[in-house]
């Protein structure tokens, strides 16, 4: 089981889920219309690592992040 925390503005509760891939993740939350913009945005994170690989396998205990684009000065 993998969790699975969204940062920032998105306003959505951690999640614990039995996913093996980001890959596979990523189809799961693109059937939540609220998260489909943001997943052209966001960077992913794997146990505070950025992640570019869709591909990816993900291991029980994982932690995954979604870090929307964020500005400052």
């Amino acid at each position: 089981m993998i969790e699975l925390e969204f940062l920032g503005p998105i306003q959505k509760p951690k999640l614990k889920l039995e996913i093996s891939t980001l890959k596979e993740l990523k189809e799961f939350l693109q059937k939540d219309e609220e998260l489909k913009d943001w997943l052209e945005l966001c960077a992913i994170s794997i146990n505070e690592k950025i992640i570019t690989d869709i591909n990816t396998p993900l291991k029980h205990g994982d932690k995954i992040a979604l870090l929307p684009p964020v500005s400052g000065g």
